[in-house]
């Protein structure tokens, strides 16, 4: 985990890089600016990557600077049209929509599953979809959450997909007016039980201010969950390599 939404999963052989976000995650320098100590990585740290997973558009999971940068190390990517538009071989691009999937080779399969969010870069809102995916690769299922506020779907989901190993959830950035569009606070455990997941990692906070609640709230609603509610919470710091397989 690199701090807020972005991350790299390795499992399988392949390597999954989700929603980088290294440069800036505004259109602006001056806005969203990161914590200090918070901007270690670039994309020049970044290994090959098989898979790009974008969720949504939104500036604080789809950085241009960061995707162009890893052009010609990435193999497939999603949110195609603004992809063409950056010149990407559209080749290269997987674009899904809810309850559509994809083979990515064998053994790896991703699923395209529904969010409760919206998306849009600049004036125009919902232009392009905002989603949640299941990677299932040969030994692990894990949930990419994306952004999204709680709903019937979670429980849908975790019945459809039995035994999702990891779920990656969406922990801060929140306020009550969102509560329709990010996860609250206390619908966390609830969605990481809706789910089934053996184990749950928090992201979406500790690298940008994007709304009131304190930086470090969201770390206690992770201490919560794993203390309070019993559930099997992984808790790293930003570049702390976390086992799959465990």
């Amino acid at each position: 985990w690199f701090g807020h939404s972005s991350y790299l999963i390795q499992t399988g052989g392949k390597r999954i890089l989700v929603d980088p976000v290294f440069c800036m995650a505004s259109p602006v320098s001056f806005v969203n600016k990161p914590f200090k100590g918070t901007e270690l990585y670039t994309p020049d740290d970044m290994p090959d990557i098989d898979y790009l997973v974008i969720s949504h558009d939104h500036w604080d999971h789809l950085d241009y600077n960061t995707v162009k940068k890893l052009k010609d190390r990435i193999g497939a990517v999603g949110v195609g049209e603004h992809f063409e538009y950056w010149g990407f071989d559209k080749e290269r691009l997987i674009e899904l929509d809810w309850n559509e999937d994809a083979n990515l080779a064998p053994g790896f399969m991703i699923h395209c599953l529904p969010a409760r969010h919206f998306s849009g870069r600049r004036l125009t809102a919902n232009q392009s979809l905002w989603a949640s995916f299941l990677l299932e690769a040969p030994s692990q299922k894990i949930y990419i959450g994306g952004d999204g506020g709680y709903d019937t779907h979670y429980a849908e989901i975790g019945n459809r997909f039995p035994g999702i190993d990891l779920a990656i959830l969406e922990n801060g950035q929140y306020n009550e007016e969102w509560s329709l569009i990010h996860l609250m606070p206390q619908y966390m455990a609830q969605t990481a039980r809706d789910l089934k997941a053996k184990r749950v990692l928090t992201v979406h906070h500790s690298k940008y201010a994007l709304a009131k609640h304190r930086w470090d709230e969201p770390l206690k609603n992770a201490e919560e969950m794993k203390n309070k509610d019993s559930l099997n919470v992984l808790i790293p710091e930003i570049g702390e390599v976390v086992a799959l397989e465990k």
